[in-house]
């Protein structure tokens, strides 16, 4: 397993299991339940998504299902605090948006969304991590946390790192170079593991993905709903942009054009262009409602 560094000690030492099934909860307490009724929001060209119901309780799989363009990028931001919705109501683990966007923010991670969680390709999978542990230890700490003496800070910080990697199935040493290998190296389904380790590195209550199935085998596809299906199950409740759902996810569809008409659209086949024009159609709804 990955080891957390502390305040001597430069990198997570190799191993770790990619046993997600065996993954235990990082979050704090259960995950966090997930309502919503007629939610839409507006951006610059027109509306991005409109009319989404939802109701799943605490450590569901909710997958957003639609092709590229539909809106589900920016309807993962708003169920996150990210985006201010612009018509109904939604609430997250009890907190109603778009009243408590903070609140929200507090007990949500995002993951793998271009343009806002990017990784830096030109560091080690070590130093990644390291980057993130140091982060959250400064500014997501409480003020006891602060006060401990450096080894109990140290420690908690190598459990919380165990923790994450264990549930995100991440193997260091299965890496082309182990913990020293850079991001810009490892395969799709190795940066999407990386990714959900970040993020679960917060422990928070509700974990957003985005395009989960880009760019993936059928193999790996199915690797990567396993992964979150794992999550899900120790507690998180986790929100999942794809093209194509997995049966056993409870499923909210967005069709292009639906925000613009007010009903659904015709289906397109997805491209390899999608993940640009999720990148694009993100940085629209930013640009208008608000990144909070």
């Amino acid at each position: 397993m990955g080891e957390a560094p502390d305040d001597s000690q430069g990198s997570p030492a190799a191993g770790g299991s990619t046993d997600t099934g065996a993954a235990r909860s990082t979050g704090k307490g259960t995950g966090a339940a997930v309502t919503a009724q007629g939610l839409g929001l507006d951006g610059p060209r027109g509306p991005v998504f409109g009319g989404v119901g939802i109701d799943a309780p605490p450590g569901s799989l909710v997958a957003l299902e639609g092709p590229s363009g539909s809106g589900r990028t920016c309807l993962l931001l708003t169920l996150t605090g990210r985006m201010k919705a612009t018509a109904g109501h939604a609430q997250i683990g009890g907190r109603p948006l778009p009243g408590q966007l903070a609140a929200v923010r507090r007990i949500s991670a995002l993951c793998a969304v271009p343009g806002v969680t990017d990784l830096e390709p030109a560091l080690s999978v070590a130093e990644q991590l390291r980057e993130q542990v140091l982060l959250q230890r400064r500014f997501d700490g409480s003020l006891r946390s602060l006060i401990q003496p450096r080894s109990r800070r140290a420690a908690a910080s190598r459990a919380r790192l165990e923790a994450a990697l264990s549930a995100a199935g991440l193997d260091l040493d299965a890496l082309p170079k182990g913990p020293r290998t850079r991001v810009r190296d490892l395969e799709r389904l190795e940066t999407l593991r990386l990714s959900v380790a970040l993020a679960l590195l917060g422990e928070p209550r509700l974990l957003a993905v985005d395009d989960v199935d880009l760019k993936l085998s059928d193999e790996e596809r199915e690797q990567a709903w396993s992964l979150l299906r794992s999550v899900a199950e120790a507690g998180t409740t986790v929100l999942a942009v794809c093209s194509k759902a997995p049966g056993d996810a409870l499923v909210v569809r967005t069709r292009e054009g639906q925000g613009r008409r007010g009903t659904p659209g015709p289906q397109r086949t997805r491209t390899e262009e999608s993940a640009q024009t999720t990148k694009g159609e993100a940085a629209d709804a930013l640009a208008e409602a608000g990144r909070a």
